[in-house]
């Protein structure tokens, strides 16, 4: 499960920098029939874009880390969700969007439960492996902690 985790995490964060890109250089062109909704809509589309670049570095901080932070994916995973209920919001109150806006709809509510099933399994994998080599010091990796200018543990 933490290989999963550590894939699915490092998938998010390059789909979401890449889609944030796009959206930043291609403006409406890059929203499903949003083509000719003029310089308001495209100015806050790019911006959303970036805003989503954003989002995606940290995904790609977070799978950078050892282990990958559960609360941090946590976190992360709820604003996807969130995302997913603003689309369907939208769904309820404006109506049908273009088809590719209900696939993403789909993925937005249907990834954020699997990374919250996942968001701790590389911090338990790391735990489970520390308590079999006889760390049980609760994932400190066997180092105990020492207190600054001395080589003997803080009190």
């Amino acid at each position: 499960m933490a290989r999963t985790l550590r894939a699915l995490t490092q998938l998010m964060g390059w789909a979401c920098v890449a889609i944030g890109l796009f959206h930043v250089l291609a403006g409406n062109a890059a929203i499903p029939g949003a083509g000719s909704a003029g310089a308001t809509v495209d100015s806050w589309g790019r911006f959303m874009g970036s805003s989503f670049v954003g989002y995606g570095l940290v995904w790609l901080w977070a799978v950078r880390q050892r282990p990958i932070p559960a609360q941090v994916v946590r976190w992360m995973a709820g604003v996807f969700l969130l995302g997913g209920a603003g689309r369907l919001l939208s769904l309820a109150v404006a109506g049908r969007p273009q088809w590719f806006q209900l696939a993403l709809t789909v993925i937005e509510l249907g990834l954020p439960p699997v990374f919250f099933w996942l968001a701790d399994a590389e911090e338990r994998a790391l735990r489970d492996a520390a308590g079999r080599n006889g760390g049980g010091d609760g994932g400190g990796g066997g180092r105990a902690a020492t207190a600054p200018g001395s080589s003997s543990p803080a009190a």
